[in-house]
């Protein structure tokens, strides 16, 4: 999982943010079909066109990595997170139900989390400790142990505080301001988060 994972180091010692995020066309792929569907729905109040629009986008994504023969692995996630969230908002008639799939991605991404914290295989640890030539060798150490479960909690901090902040406004179905705040607490949020950890959880050098 970490050696397919797009976290790299830099030659300064920090990780690629860019490169974490997925680079620009990965960020592209990410926030854009999120994006049309807010403005769509933001100028017209017409949930099909919203839906239909937003769809097309992620299609249009996937057309261009079959064509050029790219991993799909990212995109296809997108388009069938994208088609789904459509099918429930259509179904349902209801556009804040747009984002209702990315809140039990989300749910399921802190219970994976938390559960890597207690079993002592700390997810960031695992991607981290790929990136800084550790391998797992960090288990073996109680302060790169502990320096790894306080990096992925931060991240747990991260998704928690996207669910604080969406589900109210989900639930009383301020739809703009919940599309908003997705795409504020999308992609931005996550590479600060993911920074941060990075930092947290560097090793201490010893003179």
């Amino acid at each position: 999982m970490a050696a397919k994972s797009a976290l790299v180091r830099k030659d300064d010692g920090h990780i690629d943010l860019l490169a974490a995020a997925g680079g620009i066309r990965g960020i592209a792929e990410s926030v854009l079909p999120g994006l049309v569907f807010l403005v769509v729905f933001t100028l017209t109040r017409n949930l099909t066109w919203s839906l239909a629009g937003s769809v097309a986008i992620a299609a249009v994504f996937l057309i261009a990595r079959l064509a050029q023969r790219t991993p799909l692995t990212q995109t296809l996630a997108g388009i069938i997170g994208v088609a789904l969230s459509a099918f429930l908002a259509m179904k349902t008639g209801k556009a804040e139900n747009y984002y209702f799939v990315g809140f039990l991605t989300n749910g399921a991404y802190i219970l994976a989390m938390v559960a890597s914290i207690v079993v002592r295989w700390p997810i960031l640890g695992l991607l981290f400790g790929y990136a800084r030539n550790e391998g797992v060798r960090w288990r073996d150490k109680p302060e790169r142990l502990r320096a790894y479960r306080v990096a992925t909690w931060i991240i747990v901090a991260v998704m928690a505080a996207r669910l604080a902040v969406q589900l109210p406004l989900y639930v009383a179905g301020m739809v703009d301001a919940l599309g908003a705040m997705r795409l504020i607490m999308g992609v931005p949020l996550y590479a600060l988060g993911l920074w941060v950890a990075w930092l947290v959880s560097r090793p201490v050098k010893v003179d």
